[in-house]
């Protein structure tokens, strides 16, 4: 336990990361993978929160502009969220791990509907704990949702595991000068605009002192490594 960093976290995971090439759909490989981390984790004493979005199957914002009422669009994302949801917990339970799903929205069919204290009992059993359904509201990322419940369950830090492997001053994908920042203040973030998470999302972090970690997904181990404190990514925090 000396070793940890971080004993409580809130992991965001993409959903376009468990996608893998295909961008679509579930890559049960790359799943497994991210499992292998999470228990290698759990197996450190962390207690693990997990939150997974629905880029693989649909982002309301996107998928849905001008086509749909954003509302329902959102919906759908949120129902997408479910579905990666049930999927990482049957892989977390392959691995030995016990796992829960805990919705924003009631789905007894499927899952149990969160609440704070809910969380924290299972989190105190050695459980991992995966919310699903974002905040259940429309208009508000996972991104958001991942900080609204890290602030919840008093994690130590939410962890976000992307495509991209920090923060950058510019799109690394379209400005070959982008220069990767190891640590950034809120304010930081927000007076350059940086694109790490949503401005609301950030701000929320900001009014309650919670520090972000964002890092690559390509190499699931990096969850470890930051739980450990090494430099992976961007730390952003006050």
């Amino acid at each position: 336990m000396n070793t940890l960093k971080y004993k409580r976290i809130m992991l965001k995971v993409s959903g376009e990361a468990l996608a893998g090439d295909a961008r679509r759909g579930l890559d049960f490989d790359i799943i497994g993978s991210v499992c292998q981390a999470i228990k290698t984790c759990t197996e450190m004493g962390v207690q693990v929160g997990l939150m997974v979005g629905a880029g693989n199957f649909w982002r309301g914002v996107k998928d849905g502009a001008d086509k749909m009422q954003r509302s329902h669009a959102d919906a759908m994302g949120m129902l997408g969220t479910v579905m990666n949801s049930i999927a990482v917990a049957d892989a977390l339970e392959k691995h030995g791990v016990d796992a829960r799903v805990l919705c924003a929205v009631e789905m007894n069919k499927f899952c149990e509907y969160f609440t704070r204290d809910t969380a924290d009992r299972y989190l105190n059993e050695g459980k991992v704990v995966i919310i699903a359904g974002g905040t259940g509201n429309p208009y508000f990322s996972t991104d958001t949702g991942v900080v609204l419940r890290g602030v919840e369950i008093e994690a130590d830090a939410v962890l976000m595991a992307k495509n991209v492997d920090g923060i950058y001053s510019a799109d690394p994908n379209v400005d070959p000068g982008a220069v990767k920042f190891d640590e950034l203040t809120y304010d930081e973030v927000l007076a350059r605009h940086l694109k790490a998470t949503d401005s609301t999302a950030m701000t929320l972090a900001m009014d309650n002192n919670m520090t972000l970690v964002c890092f690559a997904l390509k190499d699931p181990y990096n969850i470890v490594r930051v739980v450990r404190g090494e430099q992976v990514g961007t730390v952003v925090k006050n």
